[in-house]
This record gives structure tokens, C-alpha cells and sequence, in this order.
């Protein structure tokens, strides 16, 4: 029963708290102070606790605690149908990827795979034209070089015609026509001028290429070389032959790329505990010298190598007589006599390539300023003195590298490179 009261109790505060009448109006009543005298007052009934009159701030507070509370059912309610809308957006998105998501993949990796065989169709057309334009630019030469060959002797013929015609006839009229139909043939031949004139500017051109070529690629018939990559203290090669033996005489010889040439850019060495220096042959800037014995018995010569260009050099001796020669590109450039005339080179010495046989420094280290950088290859030593012809055949031909020596022989003698110098092929 309590309950009860208090629920009508508060039923009522809430309707009184909004001025509500059951007409939808706002019910407001106003008090004239003027009444007070005119009316006798009535007589006062106490009130109960639901019918005191609430205040002002009662109701305002009332009516912001309820239109708060219509708020969160309204923003409530807006969730609830976002919420279920982006659950079917989700729904159809997923539906619709499993649809056609294999049908999309399907036609990329169609698109691309055609896309793939276009590009190897045209690369291999581009270079089957290619190779057709070479054969034709080969047979216009040819077909050209059959031209001038052809009017060459038929002008000769006719020149010879003309010239019995003029032994022939010696009058004035004779010789003007002799001299026009002279004119006419060199007009005639005007087109052969301008095919040689081609051809020569085409010869240029293949000079122009193989010279690039052959500064790229190894000497003829060689098929590989050392490379030094570097100046270094630890970069070099050891020469280890297979048998040991005094030399007389001897002959070395070798291919030389060298990067850049210093006061004394090492290419090989031989040398022994007591004298470093029996054999030494190194570039200095654009020169070449070549030691025996010591190092004031040397041979120069002078401006016979370039830097990134590939040179032949054979250094040869003579202990007989002392002649020492320095031979580049099959040349003899420098040769002295009494170059340590009756010295003996002895045997179980150290020969490398890209260093002198001593150190420089403590614990036998080598000197960077002395060590070499670029290629060489073809490197072979004989006990003897090679003639102008040998020397000769090593510098050109399909067979230059396979002329091996008989105390080190290139491809056959061991050759180990240290500290990064590795062999190119």
C-alpha cells in the first residue's frame, strides 16, 4: 500500500514538473496581489507531501533529466540502425568479393601473361631484324664492292679503247668527240666515286669498333687473364714452375693492361735472399724497364705504352754478350749490350706478378706505390732467346696465347693469386 502512494505520489510531481494540462497546454497560474484585500482568504488545507508546490528550478532540472534521457533513446535507437545497416553493407561486400574476386584474378593473370608474350614477340623480332639488317648491310657491301669492281674494268677497257682510237685518228673533230665520250664515261661513272667514298667511310667505322672492342676484351686467342683490382700491399700473384734451373739466357714475355702507370708500377720480378733484383721488369708513367742483376743494369724504352690498352712486351737476355732487349707489339723499341755480361741467374728464387720480391716494410710487406693495377695474361719465360719471328707470332693470330714457354708456360705453369687479384675469363 506505501508503495503504491509513493508511485502516485511521484506520478503526479512528474506531471506537475512539466505544466502539462491533459489539452496539451502549458498550464501557468498567476496570483494579483491587488485580490489579497478584495477576497477574504480562504481557508488554508495543509498539504501533503505529493501536493507541495515545486519550485522553478525543480522543474527546469526535471525537464533537462528528461529531455537527456530522450536523448539516449534517440542516439540508441540511431546506433541500432547504423549498426544493422553496416551489417548487411558488410554482407553484400563479402558476397560480392566471393562472387568475383576469381574472376578479377583470372583476368589479371590473363592480361599480364599476354602482356608478357607481346613483349618477348617484339624482343625477338627486334632482334631477328636486327640480325637481318646486319646480313643486308653485308651483302650491299658486297653487292657495292661488285659495282666498283665492274666499273673499274670497264673503264679501263674503255680507256684503253679511247686510247687506240687517239693513236688512230689525229684529226681535230675526231679527238673533240673523243674527248666528249671521255666526259660522257666519267659522268657516267660519277655513282662508282660515290661508293667508293662509302665504303671508305664504312671501313672507318669498323676500324672505330674493333679498336673499342679490343679494349674491352682480351688479346687474340687469349682466354683469360689475372685481374688486379687495385693498388694494394697484398695484392699479387706467385709463379711457382714446375722445375727449377740456372739461366744463361732467357726471354719473357707478357700481356700488359695496366690501369695507370706511377714512377714504378711493377708487372713481374724474380729474386733470391741475397739480390731481389735478378730479374725486373716494370712501367714508369709511358715507359718500360727492363733490369738484370742489379738495378742500374736496366734498358728503357721510352713512350710504348698507354693506359687501358692492351700491350705485348718481350724482354730478353744474353749472358753471353750482356744484349738486352725490350720488344713491344712485336718491336724491337730498346736494346743494350753489356747488361751484366757473364752473370749467372740462379735458381730457387721467388718470382711474382704485380710486385718486386722484397718488402718494403717490417714483417716483408710490399709497397703499395710499387704494386700494380690492371690485367695481364699470356705470361711465358723461356731459357733462351727467342728470335724476331717467335716474338712476332705472340703478338697477334688465333694461337698468340698458346705459345707456352719451357720454364713457365701461361695456362699450364701454377699462378696463384693473393689478396684479390682473381682470374677473368
Amino acid at each position: 500500500m506505501a508503495s503504491a502512494v509513493l508511485f502516485t505520489c511521484a506520478l503526479w510531481s512528474f506531471a506537475s514538473a512539466q505544466g502539462f494540462d491533459y489539452n496539451g497546454g502549458i498550464h501557468v497560474s498567476y496570483t494579483n496581489a491587488i485580490d489579497d484585500g478584495l477576497f477574504p482568504a480562504e481557508e488554508e488545507v495543509p498539504l501533503t507531501d505529493c501536493q507541495k508546490e515545486r519550485t522553478k528550478w525543480d522543474k527546469l532540472f526535471t525537464m533537462l533529466e528528461n529531455s537527456q534521457m530522450k536523448e539516449n533513446m534517440l542516439l540508441q535507437s540511431i546506433d541500432e540502425i547504423i549498426r544493422v545497416e553496416l551489417q548487411s553493407v558488410r554482407a553484400e561486400m563479402l558476397q560480392f568479393v566471393s562472387s568475383y574476386a576469381t574472376t578479377c584474378a583470372s583476368t589479371i593473370e590473363r592480361s599480364m601473361s599476354q602482356m608478357a608474350v607481346h613483349v618477348e614477340k617484339t624482343m625477338s623480332t627486334h632482334n631477328e631484324q636486327s640480325k637481318w639488317s646486319d646480313l643486308t648491310h653485308k651483302s650491299k657491301l658486297g653487292k657495292m664492292l661488285e659495282e666498283v669492281l665492274l666499273a673499274s674494268a670497264n673503264m679501263s677497257s674503255r680507256l684503253e679503247n679511247l686510247e687506240a682510237d687517239c693513236q688512230s685518228k689525229c684529226a681535230g673533230d675526231q679527238q673533240e668527240e673523243l674527248l666528249k665520250d671521255i666526259k660522257n664515261q666519267m659522268s657516267h661513272n660519277y655513282n662508282t666515286n660515290a661508293l667508293l667514298l662509302e665504303l671508305q667511310h664504312t671501313r672507318t667505322e669498323l676500324q672505330i669498333a674493333h679498336a673499342q672492342m679490343a679494349r674491352r676484351l682480351l688479346p687474340a686467342g687469349c682466354e683469360m687473364a689475372i685481374l688486379f683490382p687495385s693498388r694494394s700491399p697484398r695484392i699479387y700473384a706467385s709463379v711457382h714452375p714446375a722445375t727449377e734451373s740456372t739461366l744463361h739466357d732467357f726471354t719473357a714475355c707478357i700481356w700488359v693492361k695496366v690501369t695507370d702507370a706511377l714512377d714504378k708500377t711493377i708487372v713481374y720480378s724474380y729474386g733470391t735472399k741475397r739480390n731481389p733484383y735478378e730479374i725486373q721488369f716494370y712501367l714508369s708513367h709511358q715507359s718500360a724497364v727492363f733490369i738484370v742483376g742489379t738495378d742500374e743494369n736496366k734498358v728503357v724504352a721510352e713512350n710504348v705504352t698507354s693506359p687501358m690498352e692492351w700491350s705485348h712486351f718481350c724482354n730478353s737476355w744474353s749472358s753471353q754478350d750482356g744484349t738486352a732487349s725490350v720488344w713491344v707489339n712485336g718491336d724491337l723499341k730498346s736494346q743494350s749490350s753489356e747488361i751484366a755480361q757473364g752473370h749467372v741467374i740462379p735458381d730457387k728464387g721467388i718470382m711474382q706478378l704485380g710486385q718486386e720480391k722484397n718488402g718494403c716494410c717490417v714483417g716483408g710487406g710490399f709497397d703499395e706505390l710499387l704494386s700494380f693495377s690492371g690485367k695481364v695474361t699470356g705470361f711465358n719465360v723461356w731459357d733462351r732467346v727467342l728470335s724476331e719471328e717467335e716474338i712476332i707470332t705472340q703478338t697477334g693470330g688465333e694461337d698468340s696465347c698458346n705459345i707456352r714457354g719451357n720454364v713457365v708456360g701461361w695456362g699450364v705453369t701454377q699462378i696463384q693469386p693473393h689478396g684479390g687479384a682473381q682470374f677473368i675469363f
